[in-house]
């Protein structure tokens, strides 16, 4: 579990395809003291495993799945990436919970600047539109954002000059493609809506479920 404040911006040293997964190193100059091999990282907003470390970067494989829905699919040496160690019980929670669990991949549809401050306009799969809110909570390469505007295809945020200079969105333009992870929450909500959608939403209903007394 993580919180989409980022720690570190990584650099991806390496990444090779080893048949049905990918090994891939990450530079983080320090920026990631204490992690260990086993520890969990998200990076770009996927939860990776550590599975060797030095001082200055460490190694994780990335599945196959994770390789197609995620932009870890594409991702080349030099390309920057967000990162943020796991949440413990001591961990101050800025953001929302993130799960690291990447939903699919959308893309910048438009960057425009107001004042210090950026508005992007992101385009999300059809599936995914449902789960996002205005004045929600959403995950961008892993970083936590409040959603503030609903759109046709997808969403709008804007971005305070600290967010932009602390994470990877700075060097993002358009028709670049990120990672999206929306609110765990509106997963549950979806989830039970659609359940329950071919009997109907009524008073019995939310008597029954603890919504209404009486």
């Amino acid at each position: 579990m993580f919180t989409g404040i980022i720690q570190a911006i990584g650099t991806v040293k390496d990444i090779q395809i080893k048949g049905d997964f990918a090994r891939i190193a990450i530079e983080h100059k320090g920026g990631l003291s204490g992690i260990n091999i086993g520890d969990s990282v998200a990076a770009d907003g996927a939860c990776l495993t550590v599975v060797k470390i030095s001082a200055s970067h460490f190694e994780a494989d990335i599945s196959r799945e994770t390789l197609l829905l995620t932009t870890f699919g594409s991702a080349k040496t030099g390309g920057k990436v967000n990162l943020e160690k796991s949440l413990t019980p001591s961990t101050p929670i800025g953001g929302h919970f993130v799960a690291g669990h990447v939903d699919g991949v959308g893309f910048i549809k438009r960057k425009t600047a107001e004042g210090n401050f950026a508005m992007l306009d992101f385009e999300v799969p059809g599936e995914l539109q449902s789960q996002i809110a205005k004045k929600g909570s959403v995950a961008v390469d892993g970083i936590s954002l409040t959603v503030a505007d609903i759109i046709e295809y997808g969403f709008r945020v804007a971005i305070i000059p600290h967010t932009l200079q602390n994470t990877t969105l700075s060097r993002k333009h358009e028709g670049d493609r990120v990672n999206i992870e929306t609110d765990v929450l509106a997963k549950y909500v979806e989830r039970f809506l659609l359940a329950h959608k071919r009997h109907g939403i009524n008073e019995t209903f939310l008597k029954e479920h603890g919504f209404l007394k009486g």
